[in-house]
Order: C-alpha cells, then sequence, then structure tokens
C-alpha cells in the first residue's frame, strides 16, 4: 500500500474490529456509531490532530477486500485535475444490470459521474431479453467500486451536507454530493478476467472465506 498511500488507518465503530486491527499490527480509529455512511466515518478520522497535515484522503469501503490497485490509482487520478472527488468503476457484462446488489454507474464523456444506481442503467430500451451481444450496450455497462479520493476540503463539504432522499432510497452515500450538484470524477478501467465483488451477500462471503482460506493454506 506504500506506493498507493503514506499512512493506511482502520476506521470503525466497533471495539471488536479495532482489537483485531491492533493486534495485526495495523492502525485503528475508534469512530462514532451514528455516522450514516463511510465518508461521515472517514470524515471523522481525517479530522484528528494526527490526520490533520494529509491534503488527500482515501476510502477503500470495508466490503471490498478484494480491489485491485489499478482501482484506487484511477480514483487518485481524478483528483489530479479537475476534480475534487473520485472514485472508479470497471466495465462489466449486461448480466450486471438487473443485480441490485451491484451498483452501476453512468458517466459523461469526460468520466464525470451522471447518476449511481442498483437499478439498470443504462436501460437497454430496444434490447429484449438483456441482449450481452449489443456491442454499445457492453461497451456501457460499468460497475462501481466502493473506493473514493477527495480533497480535504470536498471531504469536509460533503459530510457537512444533509443526507439526500436520494442517497437514503438507494442507500448509496455518493448520491449526497451529486445531488448537491457536485462533480464526480470516475476512473473507468477495462476488465482483465473475471471481475472480483466485493461482499453485499451471504454467498459473496461465503466465496471470499473460501478464497481466504486458500490463501492462507489452511484446508477449506
Amino acid at each position: 500500500a506504500k506506493d498507493v498511500a503514506d499512512r493506511c488507518v482502520i476506521a470503525t465503530e466497533s471495539e471488536e474490529v479495532a482489537y483485531a486491527v491492533r493486534k495485526g499490527g495495523a492502525e485503528a480509529v475508534l469512530t462514532s456509531p451514528e455516522h450514516p455512511s463511510g465518508t461521515d466515518r472517514v470524515a471523522e478520522a481525517a479530522s484528528l490532530g494526527e490526520y490533520a497535515t494529509y491534503d488527500t484522503i482515501l476510502n477503500v469501503q470495508g466490503d471490498e477486500p478484494f480491489i485491485a490497485a489499478d482501482a484506487v490509482r484511477a480514483a487518485l487520478d481524478m483528483i489530479s485535475g479537475v476534480f475534487s472527488i473520485g472514485t472508479a468503476a470497471v466495465q462489466a457484462s449486461p448480466a450486471i444490470l438487473n443485480e441490485p446488489n451491484i451498483v452501476k454507474v453512468v458517466t459523461a464523456t469526460d468520466g464525470r459521474a451522471l447518476y449511481f444506481s442498483r437499478a439498470p442503467i443504462p436501460f437497454a430500451r430496444d434490447i429484449r431479453g438483456g441482449d450481452a451481444g449489443d456491442a454499445v450496450l457492453r461497451e456501457n455497462v460499468y460497475q462501481h467500486i466502493g473506493v473514493y479520493a477527495y480533497t480535504r476540503e470536498a471531504l469536509r463539504r460533503w459530510v457537512e451536507l444533509p443526507p439526500h432522499p436520494l442517497e437514503r432510497i438507494e442507500k448509496l452515500e455518493q448520491l449526497r454530493p451529486l445531488a448537491a450538484g457536485w462533480a464526480i470524477g470516475v476512473g473507468r478501467l477495462q476488465a482483465h478476467g473475471p471481475l472480483r465483488r466485493g461482499i453485499d451477500t451471504e454467498s459473496d462471503l461465503a466465496q471470499a472465506n473460501s478464497e481466504w482460506t486458500v490463501f492462507s493454506g489452511e484446508p477449506a
């Protein structure tokens, strides 16, 4: 992680998680259990004096244990230019469109996010049965990855906004600044091999546990 970030801190409301993190030799910060989103939790941690000198804050969500370094760098790259908030997405099969546990994003030509949703976006109006063979559709389906990069000022302003109705409806925190008219840059990646999903369901957790067992060399 040193080639991506100067410091890695786990922000959590759970003393059990914090204990496990510290036992493993990593940094943990206990935060309020009342935060409506991960960004609000990160903002509390980033406001502490020992982290106050960092101008860029990176938030990798806890349900993205298999996130690729390319996705993290893509989010960071977005705030090196015209954006103050960056995230990432990967080109995906149209098969994800009807999976509400997978967040989709559509973007403008310059990479600015137009909308994030659990619903099928873009909606293939003239393609019956979600025809995965349609080239235009395939080129425009992107799976959002749970990583955010912010300038310190953008993070501060984000958490000063009240939660937006769209955020509450979709349970997607990024809709708060988007609904306020802010530009969010989306680093778009091409898929190389099977996509690694985040952990959103019990089956995702079972799959992750089986992979970690293999990685650790323990018997399945």
